[in-house]
């Protein structure tokens, strides 16, 4: 058959299955779906516009027109007539089965068989291995498959896209995100086997003033910029050292913000003061420094805010608050280790701060903690505090007197000696967080459903989690948002998106406090010496609440080794997701 003779069988076939894509109310190819292939030297492949070409130039004129009309306006656009004109199953399978048999018996041939041969292992199942079988493609049309065929110049240039392929993983279809792509965290170097090797070589395990700590508290020290470091067994050790470095006592009232890791507020009730919690902010998701002013009494003696998933809280704001009705401040710094506010990092911002080195943070020890703060008296009490609160009266023997209560906090030299040398790396393995993040930013926000993560222009985002906010109603769904949370949880987790939900209810509401168990007998709530009944309540905490019920969570899936390739799996996974409403809410919640 002569060239003009194929391209009008091709552009039959394109007008054809343009109408049934939109017959099958799907939208266009995009990158990253399987693609199919015709007979010889037809090939799929995505244009910049988002339509399909062939492998010469893609179509012009009034067909190319239609094709990005039909991207763009959907189900809706201008094939939908033809839905109600003629029947699917019935008409398509008909005209569908002549072009196709045409279309394959004129452009075959010897060498076009033998070029074909070549390809059929390469091809999915179901494509009679290597072409489109006549039973494969009048099964998709008969279904009323969307199948999106482009004519171009040259030997045809038919591109075929099943709509098998856009069904969620959830119910049925292939995950988005190929398995085992992710990288785990933390990322262990022959530089950290090194260290710890060296411990064990040296024969010093332990000890406050043992090499590797020492050196671990002067390097952190100085990438803070504090004049302290000490270093302990855990971020909530850390956290109880700067509460009992500030001299809590029992009754004493602490403010801090009603969303975090339990141990923000636990390490209050540890000294035996009462936690006073205050709503967030909705775009930070930090402590909201408008409500902390009407949370203040005259037992308060301390505001612990928390720098939440890796973003700095309003330090300003609250410094001002604390000058103003002399409250002592320490951060929880546990998830924002390298962040900056203002030009300066986060753990020196404030009396006194806490870092966690767990193995899920941003410079992970395995296990262990970190004390910072610029203050002698502060320094000098919560050392004291990690190791017994004894006082030394002999150096040259143990005579020791022990005054206060106190615990053992101190770290090991293994978490030391592992911890050291990714102090060096921290910034640059930041950056890959934040990298992922700003790529993720840039596309979830053109999702239409989706409002990634807020950073104001002053600081720094660590990403020690990336939060997504959903909004149901954007998208005309009446379904509340706690189902639609749980469907596209469900949906992207099948798709090979690691999300969840992170910590499920406001602090205030677990049961520690909501029935004040605490030590037992009510203490320290019970306590003579607190003066007030204080009542827990979630209900008092709304846009906890509300983000809590719209809002997912991703975690290490960020952190490097990962970058850019696996960034765009996950975009195209809520693409899916997000692309397909009817078959979202299919989805069990």
């Amino acid at each position: 058959m002569k060239r003009g003779g194929v391209r009008k069988i091709a552009g039959v076939l394109g007008s054809i299955a343009a109408f049934a894509a939109q017959w099958g109310g799907s939208s266009i190819y995009r990158p990253g779906q399987c693609i199919l292939q015709f007979p010889p030297r037809i090939y799929l492949r995505p244009c910049a516009s988002g339509y399909l070409s062939g492998n010469r130039k893609p179509p012009g004129g009034k067909r190319r027109k239609f094709l990005e009309r039909s991207a763009a306006e959907g189900p809706t656009g201008p094939g939908d007539k033809f839905r109600k004109q003629l029947d699917m199953p019935s008409r398509a399978r008909f005209h569908f089965s002549a072009a196709f048999d045409s279309f394959r018996n004129a452009t075959m041939g010897r060498k076009a068989m033998k070029a074909e041969s070549k390809e059929r292992s390469a091809c999915p199942p179901g494509t009679a291995g290597g072409r489109i079988s006549r039973r494969g493609f009048l099964k998709g049309a008969a279904l009323g498959a969307p199948l999106v065929l482009a004519a171009s110049g040259g030997v045809g240039g038919a591109t075929v896209v099943s709509t098998a392929q856009k069904k969620l993983a959830a119910l049925g279809g292939p995950q988005a995100v190929p398995r085992g792509l992710r990288k785990g965290w933390p990322l262990i170097t022959e530089e950290e086997k090194a260290a710890v090797m060296k411990v064990l070589e040296r024969g010093v395990l332990w000890g406050t003033g043992a090499p590797e700590t020492r050196a671990l508290e002067k390097e952190w020290a100085e990438f803070i910029g504090t004049k302290h470091c000490i270093a302990t067994n855990g971020g909530t050790a850390a956290l109880h050292m700067g509460v009992a470095a500030a001299g809590i006592e029992p009754g004493d009232e602490v403010i801090t913000c009603a969303y975090s890791w339990l141990a923000t507020a636990s390490c209050i009730v540890h000294h035996n003061g009462i936690p006073r919690f205050v709503d967030i902010q909705p775009r930070t998701f930090n402590i909201d420094p408008a409500k902390i002013e009407e949370k203040i009494t005259p037992r308060t003696r301390a505001i612990i805010p928390v720098h939440l998933f890796g973003l700095p809280a309003d330090m300003d704001e609250v410094k001002a608050i604390a000058k103003k009705h002399n409250l002592i401040v320490i951060e929880d710094a546990c998830q924002s280790h390298g962040a900056m506010y203002k030009g300066k990092r986060a753990g020196n911002l404030a009396d006194m701060a806490a870092f966690s080195l767990n193995a899920t943070k941003n410079l992970p020890g395995g296990e262990g903690g970190l004390f910072n703060t610029n203050g002698d008296e502060y320094a000098d009490r919560a050392d004291a505090l990690r190791m017994f609160n004894e006082i030394e009266l002999n150096p040259h023997f143990r005579g020791r007197n022990f005054s206060e209560f106190g615990w053992n906090y101190r770290t090991q030299e293994f978490t030391a000696a592992f911890t050291r040398p990714r102090i060096k790396r921290l910034d640059a393995e930041n950056a890959v967080r934040q990298a992922n993040a700003a790529y993720l930013t840039k596309h979830l926000s053109q999702i239409k459903g989706v409002i990634p993560p807020y950073v104001p222009s002053d600081r720094t985002h660590v990403y020690h989690m990336y939060r997504i906010r959903l909004n149901a109603a954007g998208l005309g769904l009446s379904v509340d948002a706690r189902t639609f949370r749980r469907k596209v949880q469900r949906a992207l987790s099948a798709e090979g998106v690691p999300v969840g939900g992170w910590k499920a209810q406001p602090i205030p509401s677990q049961n520690l406090f909501r029935l004040k168990v605490g030590y037992g007998k009510g203490c320290p709530w019970s306590c003579p010496h607190s003066h007030r009944e204080v009542v827990y309540l979630g209900e008092d905490y709304p846009e906890t609440l509300k983000m809590l019920g719209d809002s997912l969570v991703m975690g290490s899936a960020l952190y490097p080794p990962n970058g850019i390739e696996l960034m765009k799996h996950y975009v195209n996974a809520f693409e899916k997701v997000f692309g397909d409403m009817d078959q979202l809410m299919r989805v069990s919640a």
